[in-house]
């Protein structure tokens, strides 16, 4: 997709991680339709510089590059933001989105699989937007984390998962805080169940898939698109006020719950 008129974000220069595929790549797309520069940094080389050719044939090479990103090590993380500052001469905008998740009862949870997603959704997230925020100092700046519904309206047996976006909120508002005088705002967007290549056998299942879309409002599942265009926002002029915010997207599934008529006291 390509957006005429107005390009909102020329000029900036932009690193998503986990940017080569589902969400990651559909934020890292819509960046560069409103005219920034992105850096897209993920694990998997092939899946990584596959997804840069394909944003590059669309938005020109001279605007999309990639690095491989291991988010749970520092020094990777440190490399990717320095890369962008050195490709492109800046750092604007990050959006902290590469995630993972393990499914386990809770009581054979093991500490392997418990380390692994807290290591990679809520430190990663801190690496992440540490070292942007380092590379900002000075201007403008929009750090973007991508969290979820599950932060505050878990599901079971991903009780890591959920403790983990949980953490990304407190460190969202934490760094908000203290960032806003740097002139960098700091928000979240916390996706429902969006339908990705990671989530496409729960929203394929003809049972379970079924009954989950029977408690979105809306009526769909969300789309990659969906959580890529609240991230538009926040990292927009229009946003320049708005930080410590966790923008959920999820279709009206966590407003509250369907109590048929026919079951309140008091009514005919």
């Amino acid at each position: 997709m390509t957006r005429s008129g107005h390009d909102p974000l020329a000029g900036r220069v932009a690193v998503v991680t986990g940017g080569s595929r589902g969400i990651g790549l559909a934020i890292a797309n819509r960046l560069l339709c409103d005219g920034a520069q992105v850096l897209i940094g993920a694990r998997g080389h092939d899946t990584l510089m596959s997804a840069a050719k394909d944003l590059a044939d669309v938005h020109g090479e001279q605007r999309v590059a990639y690095m491989e990103l291991d988010v749970r090590d520092r020094l990777s993380v440190d490399s990717f933001v320095f890369h962008a500052v050195e490709r492109f001469g800046r750092l604007d905008i990050a959006v902290a989105n590469a995630g993972t998740d393990h499914g386990a009862p809770f009581l054979d949870l093991d500490e392997a699989n418990w380390t692994d997603v807290i290591d990679v959704n809520l430190s990663g997230a801190f690496r992440t937007m540490q070292s942007a925020a380092q590379a900002m100092l000075g201007r403008p700046g929009r750090i973007v984390v991508i969290a979820s519904t599950n932060a505050f309206h878990p599901e079971t047996n991903i009780a890591s998962y959920n403790a983990a976006k949980a953490g990304v909120i407190g460190l969202m508002r934490s760094a908000a805080i203290e960032l806003a005088s740097e002139r960098i705002t700091v928000n979240a967007v916390g996706p429902g169940l969006v339908h990705t290549e990671m989530t496409e056998e729960l929203v394929l299942h003809p049972i379970h898939g079924r009954r989950y879309l029977e408690n979105i409002p809306a009526g769909r599942f969300g789309t990659p698109e969906d959580i890529a265009a609240a991230v538009a926002y926040l990292v927009s002029d229009d946003a320049a006020w708005v930080t410590g915010h966790h923008l959920v997207v999820d279709g009206g599934q966590t407003i509250g719950v369907d109590l048929p008529l026919e079951t309140v006291d008091g009514a005919p």
